[in-house]
């Protein structure tokens, strides 16, 4: 099962830095084409329910491009949460973590842990496929780092 983990540090404390983690609706605002909204209640708990739609935007609004379903299966603010992704293209599990960088300052963790479609053809296109969603995560995660330090909970 491939991984992807990618830090970032954060001139935030860990609590604020968590706030603007789990603030699902506004995860757009720093995640790369990606548009989320909670499906089952608030998504601030175990067996909550997430759906991120990652692609090219649409006019009028949402993104034209891949559903990836999750379900929260780990909960422990503000440290972690983490993720089952239950989509028909992106499975697998997800992992955030906020790691105390002293009082004032944070690392962000992202972790995945993909269980590639398509089979063998989709283990063969790994290794192309994997340069471009590393990019796209470190471009993520360099905007989230800006967004959690610039928006105090």
């Amino acid at each position: 099962m491939p991984e992807v983990i990618e830090t970032v540090d954060v001139e935030a404390p860990p609590e604020q830095v968590w706030a603007a983690l789990v603030d699902w609706p506004r995860q757009g605002e720093w995640t790369l084409l990606t548009d989320v909204r909670t499906v089952d209640g608030d998504g601030q708990g175990v067996g909550g329910r997430l759906a991120a739609r990652t692609g090219v935007p649409r006019p009028g609004g949402g993104h034209l491009g891949v559903l990836d379903t999750m379900l929260i299966t780990g909960w422990d603010p503000p440290r972690r949460v983490d993720v089952r992704h239950t989509g028909r293209v992106v499975r697998g599990t997800g992992t955030f973590e906020v790691r105390p960088r002293g009082e004032s300052a944070s690392t962000f963790v992202w972790t995945e842990q993909l269980d590639l479609p398509l089979g063998r053809l989709g283990a063969l296109g790994w290794p192309l496929v994997r340069p471009a969603m590393v990019a796209g995560v470190r471009l993520s995660l360099k905007r989230f780092a800006a967004y959690a330090a610039g928006h105090p909970y």
